[in-house]
């Protein structure tokens, strides 16, 4: 009778349940945040892999919590960056059959089953997103975000792409494919902004809470930033 329960579609409303509390619970105090995503298969000689730890290491020191999905490659970097900081390193990991082993840098570690409720905490307690290159997993991540804003489901904030080398050719594909044939408008390109260094990171959120008066912590490394 037990099994039979546990098998049934009840039993997996249960453990989505869990699944929510336990982070709500876990992340509620966490302070401002970025999410940085990235694919898990870039190495640690590979040059965005690099500048992940820059970015980590820059947003924690002034004053952000730096959540990733807590794997290898990119994610790895950026909760390696962060540890180096003043802030927490968070990892959303994944229960995946391939690909996901959960990084050594992480202050918080949270586990999921479900995709959508990992997703959940990467909306919910993040202020922006920094979106390195990476595979399907990134490019869901990213247009999901890009749908939740263009409409109106969650407040518009920064949605920053890393390497113009690497995003260049979908952004192409955008406005010579998407916007001829009516399925998205040139005013949604205003939606994310590109970037190659982590002092451009740093800048748009400087100037992003300049205008709209978020009440975060932009230290040190952004005071020469005009």
């Amino acid at each position: 009778m037990i099994e039979d329960l546990r098998k049934s579609e009840t039993w997996r409303v249960f453990r989505i349940q869990s699944e929510l509390v336990d982070g709500f619970e876990t992340l509620f105090d966490i302070g401002p945040a970025v999410t940085i995503f990235g694919s898990s298969r870039l190495k640690e000689d590979s040059y965005y892999y690099y500048q992940a730890v820059k970015v980590g290491k820059m947003l924690s020191e002034i004053g952000f919590s730096v959540i990733t999905g807590g794997g290898p490659g990119i994610m790895e970097g950026a909760n390696k960056g962060a540890k180096m900081g003043k802030s927490k390193s968070i990892g959303l990991n994944i229960r995946l059959p391939h690909e996901q082993v959960p990084n050594k840098y992480q202050d918080i570690t949270l586990d999921f089953r479900y995709f959508f409720v990992r997703k959940l905490m990467f909306i919910k307690y993040a202020i922006a997103f920094v979106i390195f290159p990476g595979g399907f997993g990134t490019m869901d991540e990213l247009f999901e975000a890009l749908t939740l804003v263009q409409t109106g489901k969650i407040e518009s904030f920064p949605i920053i792409l890393f390497g113009s080398d690497y995003w260049k050719g979908l952004i192409e594909w955008m406005k010579h494919t998407l916007v001829p044939e009516g399925t998205i408008g040139r005013e949604d390109f205003a939606l994310f902004s590109i970037v190659d260094t982590p002092e451009e990171v740093c800048k748009l959120l400087k100037e992003y809470y300049r205008v709209f008066g978020g009440a975060v912590p932009i230290g040190e490394c952004c005071k020469d930033i005009k």
